[in-house]
């Protein structure tokens, strides 16, 4: 018994000793749309421990209610003030067209559609940004406030500008940043075996893939520093000190929680204050209604596949979704088909329409045999953690990037759009069912992802935690960041060394001309 008491009282001397920083005041600037269901569930773990959260978001947000019980938020003006949803089904059917052209340059295709994006979203964040900095009410009671940190998805650049005017450590929860993924703007990247976002290559590239990723790399630098960075020139001589720039806001950030790992990413260089936190949003399954649970069990031996496309797949062509929808009819499985639209004319008596479902709970469901998926980040690592193969229908943005990840893997086939047909989409929906090799694939990476000292989401909080306890985490930043680009690669060391090079060569035929005359003169004098 004596042991027993010894055992706890040492225990809750740990909890009463250990560094806590509840109840600390949080400033938080999300992204929109799917970027705010990950911010979201961080969040609500921090609500949970006792921290104290105020949102920014627009007051025609999407997706970011206006009344929480986990946070207080505030309204300003953001990118949804002068944008629509409406635009992105627009993008959707350019991005189709264009992928009908030669694989080399459909990507560089692809890219410039999103610059033009890029260009219209920095302007209409740069005006916000100087909105929200400009009203001097707005900022006294951001600074009266006495936050202890912001956390902000850099993908949109508000939370940025206001953290760093408000010289707030800040924690990044980020996957893309500007004009590509984050780890390009903050760690060293190879571009010989690095792909570029948007190149569609992976880390075993050949002469030409190496080409390409070249070339992607230098659309991405002339795409920053000649399209994204200007629109922001005015605010940042307004407000902050000469020769700051976007990117060195950025690398200001302590903490960069990156949602992604490397069972899903290619080996690649890192930083010390980069956190690895793929797949944090992701839980077990919970029951499912009792009506989808019947439609479940109805399926048989033969189980379930799941397809989702998110919002977009109301923007496809009528000809791919009755295509989608007469390849599920000839199938054995049931399907449960996410869908926002006219009903296929071709839909078979397996398939189970729905305009919204519990994607988590389905994928984790024994009867499920195949998901469906346009290859955003979340749909990915769901079927990650529960081990379901994907059968990649991309159609913006990463989602082609992503699902080349899984198929390297051996984990997923890829479908284009453009080129859909109910032949060849029921001939790739059989192999992913009937071949085990992807089963076996995306369950190898389920374990690898699952074998972790800490979850995903434990990693996340106690980064955050770590910097509020901390002040910051400057000593986890390179010095690199504010080297001159000479100096970074030492090319005036090597301007040095090759002019001492050059002056001992000269110095060494000067000496030798001057000796070989020297004999000359003395030969001539003696004969």
């Amino acid at each position: 018994m004596s042991s027993i008491i010894a055992i706890f009282l040492t225990g809750l001397c740990f909890l009463l000793l250990s560094p806590t920083c509840r109840g600390s005041k949080i400033l938080v600037v999300p992204v929109d749309g799917s970027h705010w269901i990950n911010m979201e569930v961080i969040l609500q773990e921090l609500h949970d421990r006792g921290h104290d959260i105020t949102v920014l978001r627009s007051a025609k947000s999407w997706y970011i209610n206006s009344n929480s019980s986990i946070y207080t938020s505030i309204n300003i003006t953001m990118l949804e003030d002068e944008s629509d949803m409406n635009y992105y089904n627009t993008m959707l059917l350019n991005v189709m067209e264009r992928r009908r052209v030669p694989t080399f340059i459909r990507t560089f295709y692809q890219q410039h559609l999103i610059t033009s994006m890029l260009a219209q979203g920095h302007e209409i964040l740069a005006r916000a940004t100087a909105t929200m900095l400009d009203d001097p009410i707005f900022m006294k009671k951001m600074q009266d406030a006495k936050f202890d940190i912001i956390l902000t998805d850099p993908a949109l650049t508000i939370g940025v500008f206001l953290g760093s005017y408000l010289k707030l450590p800040m924690v990044f929860n980020v996957r893309w940043i500007n004009s590509g993924e984050g780890h390009l703007t903050i760690a060293p990247s190879p571009v010989s075996y690095v792909p570029v976002s948007g190149s569609e290559l992976h880390d075993q590239m050949d002469f030409l893939d190496r080409t390409k990723n070249m070339l992607h790399y230098f659309y991405s630098f002339i795409e920053q520093h000649f399209i994204i960075n200007p629109a922001y020139s005015d605010v940042l001589q307004r407000h902050f000190p000469p020769g700051t720039d976007l990117i060195s806001l950025e690398l200001a950030a302590d903490m960069w929680l990156v949602r992604t790992d490397f069972v899903f990413e290619f080996p690649r260089p890192t930083m010390p204050n980069v956190v690895y936190i793929g797949g944090f949003q992701c839980q077990k399954s919970h029951p499912l209604p009792v009506e989808l649970e019947a439609f479940m069990q109805s399926s048989g031996e033969h189980g379930v596949v799941v397809m989702s496309l998110g919002t977009l797949v109301s923007a496809m062509p009528r000809e791919a979704t009755e295509a989608i929808a007469a390849a599920f009819a000839q199938l054995p499985q049931k399907v449960v088909w996410r869908f926002v639209g006219e009903k296929p004319s071709s839909l078979g008596n397996n398939t189970l329409l729905v305009d919204w479902l519990p994607q988590r709970d389905l994928l984790g469901h024994l009867k499920t045999r195949a998901f469906v998926a346009h290859g955003g980040t979340n749909g990915i690592y769901e079927a990650i953690y529960h081990g379901v193969p994907v059968l990649g229908l991309p159609l913006l943005f990463d989602q082609f990037d992503n699902l080349l990840r899984l198929k390297v893997r051996g984990a997923a086939r890829v479908v284009e759009a453009t080129s859909l047909t109910k032949e060849n989409f029921l001939e790739a929906l059989k192999d992913i069912l009937e071949t085990p090799s992807y089963h076996d694939s995306i369950q190898r990476l389920s374990r690898i992802h699952h074998d972790q000292p800490m979850s995903p989401m434990d990693t996340a909080i106690f980064w955050i935690e770590y910097v509020i306890r901390n002040k910051g985490a400057a000593h986890l930043q390179s010095a690199g960041f504010r080297l001159p680009w000479y100096s970074y690669f030492c090319l005036d060391v090597a301007v040095l060394i090759t002019a001492l090079i050059g002056a001992f060569v000269w110095a060494s035929v000067f000496v030798c001309k001057l000796l070989c005359c020297r004999g000359s003169r003395r030969k001539i004098k003696s004969e």
